[in-house]
């Protein structure tokens, strides 16, 4: 005898038969669905429980005093300061160009030159005898030359002799420029405006070709030479003026203009030196002076900016609490540039916000507060 069942007919059979052959897999299935379903419920039940308590909690602590400030935009600058010293716009070293015992110093050092002011002599009684013989040698020369043109035009002496004649004239004349030169050497004059710093010659020297005779500086014009780190280069290469402080007038401000950023560096700390002319006319300035220079990398106008000590930095992430209502609200920000104390929000905070700047350490997100102090003014914060 078979035992199966004979194949339903009919539609409800055939879903009758279907259920009853799958019992066990529908039941599952059922109980995974109603599994998850009472999983997202209590899931969704702790977290109100959690709510609910974090804000009993809160409830239950006293308002936490602080003080807040009113956020206005303002401009904020990325600027770095950096120290330098001041040099002469030009530093000669005046040397001598003969030979020859000095004779006589007319100046002395600290003496303010001009271009062709008499400096030292040098004995010059060899130099004059020569200049006597050259002028006689080439005055000699142009009568001869002159002498036989005439009697070269009438056909008395051949164009060699004229030629050798005109080439005397020549040398001679040369000579006596050369014997010139070299007695007008014996007076040493200064070859640019300035101030003898330093002088080596002294009445009784001999001194031979590229001795030393006197330092002298052009200080009418100066130049502060600050030292640029690499990170820094590229903003400088910007900049047309920069304002330098001198602390030995009374920290006097001068606006310098930029006059050369070398293009490599000239220390072992790879500092790139950067060259500021100063107009120095009262001659105030010395050559030696610190000075720091401020230097303004970058600016922002209309920038949300904040005291850097309101900033939180907890957990990889940075933030602030404002004030709504008497309850602190978290503000994660994200930061700019930076001047002294200020930093600018880039990101996270708006105009009129109310930031917290004292007592912020001490409350947490949704806590009641009390507004002890409302600053408007971020003059009137103390440090």
């Amino acid at each position: 005898m078979n035992s199966q069942l004979p194949a339903p007919q009919s539609s409800r059979a055939k879903v009758v038969f279907f259920i009853w052959n799958n019992l066990p897999r529908v039941m599952l299935l059922a109980m995974v669905i109603l599994i998850i379903i009472f999983k997202g419920m209590i899931t969704k039940r702790s977290d109100q429980i959690a709510e609910e308590k974090a804000a009993a909690i809160s409830q239950e602590k006293p308002p936490v005093n602080v003080v807040t400030l009113v956020l206005s935009p303002t401009s904020i600058q990325d600027r770095i300061n950096l120290p330098g010293s001041i040099e002469p716009w030009t530093h000669l070293k005046l040397l001598a160009k003969t030979r020859g015992t000095v004779t006589e110093v007319l100046v002395t050092e600290g003496d303010t030159v001009k271009r062709g002011d008499p400096i030292a002599m040098i004995e010059n009684d060899d130099y004059r005898i020569n200049l006597d013989r050259a002028q006689a040698a080439y005055n000699l020369a142009k009568v001869e030359f002159k002498r036989d043109q005439s009697i070269y035009t009438k056909g008395m002496i051949p164009t060699a002799d004229l030629d050798a004649k005109k080439t005397r004239v020549q040398t001679t004349k040369a000579d006596f420029e050369n014997a010139q030169l070299q007695y007008s050497r014996c007076t040493i004059t200064a070859p640019m405006d300035g101030i003898i710093q330093r002088l080596d010659a002294k009445v009784g020297l001999l001194l031979s070709t590229a001795d030393p005779v006197a330092e002298i500086l052009k200080i009418d014009r100066l130049k502060a030479v600050i030292g640029i780190p690499e990170s820094d280069v590229n903003a400088v290469r910007q900049l047309d003026t920069v304002t330098i402080t001198i602390q030995a007038l009374n920290d006097k401000k001068v606006v310098a203009r930029k006059h050369f950023l070398s293009s490599a560096p000239e220390t072992i700390a790879r500092l790139y030196n950067l060259e500021l002319e100063i107009d120095n006319s009262d001659g105030r300035i010395l050559p030696g002076m610190f000075v720091r220079a401020d230097i303004i990398k970058a600016k922002v106008d209309n920038a949300i900016i904040v005291p850097f000590y309101s900033v939180i930095s907890r957990n990889d992430e940075q933030f602030v609490f404002v004030e709504q209502n008497g309850i602190a609200k978290k503000r994660i920000v994200h930061l700019g540039i930076m001047e002294k104390w200020m930093v600018e929000i880039v990101d996270g905070l708006q105009d009129r916000d109310k930031l917290i700047v004292e007592g912020h350490r001490d409350v947490e997100n949704e806590q009641n507060i009390k507004v002890v102090k409302a600053i408007s003014d971020r003059k009137e914060l103390i440090l």
